[in-house]
């Protein structure tokens, strides 16, 4: 008689079980419908970046307070990954050049920008008579 109530505790408690996982509602995972509908301010942003000499391949360019970024390639054009919206600012660097930053408004869909040199100071060692003298002896 203990075998067959167990039996039946057992069978009450899979049947509550199953009724439990198939009771709780099911959420799909997608994603959230205010990111992915695009509004009419995204805007996408083409570009070449030039110097005096000609197109500069290799050009950061970031939005200011992300790490999103872009490189420019051989011809000194770039298209940017992230549709941008007015108001953003988008900051270019190179080595040897002033870092620039150009604001976005509602109009903006392609930057011709001409990157000016940064004057870059070089120090030396200060020239000694006396040679220097290494302290390790052979």
């Amino acid at each position: 008689m203990k075998t067959l109530t167990i039996k039946k505790i057992t069978q009450l408690l899979g049947i509550m079980m199953i009724t439990a996982l198939f009771s709780n509602p099911i959420y799909a995972q997608n994603k959230d419908v205010a990111s992915s509908t695009v509004t009419s301010q995204d805007i996408t942003i083409k570009g070449k970046v030039m110097d005096e000499n000609g197109p500069l391949p290799g050009v950061n360019i970031v939005l200011k307070g992300s790490k999103t970024g872009a490189v420019t390639d051989v011809n000194g054009e770039f298209t940017f990954p992230k549709s941008l919206s007015s108001g953003d600012v988008l900051i270019f660097s190179f080595l040897g050049y002033d870092k620039q930053e150009i604001k976005i408004d509602g109009k903006t869909t392609y930057i011709n920008l001409l990157m000016s040199n940064d004057i870059i100071e070089i120090m030396g060692a200060p020239s000694t008579d006396k040679p220097y003298k290494s302290k390790r002896s052979n």
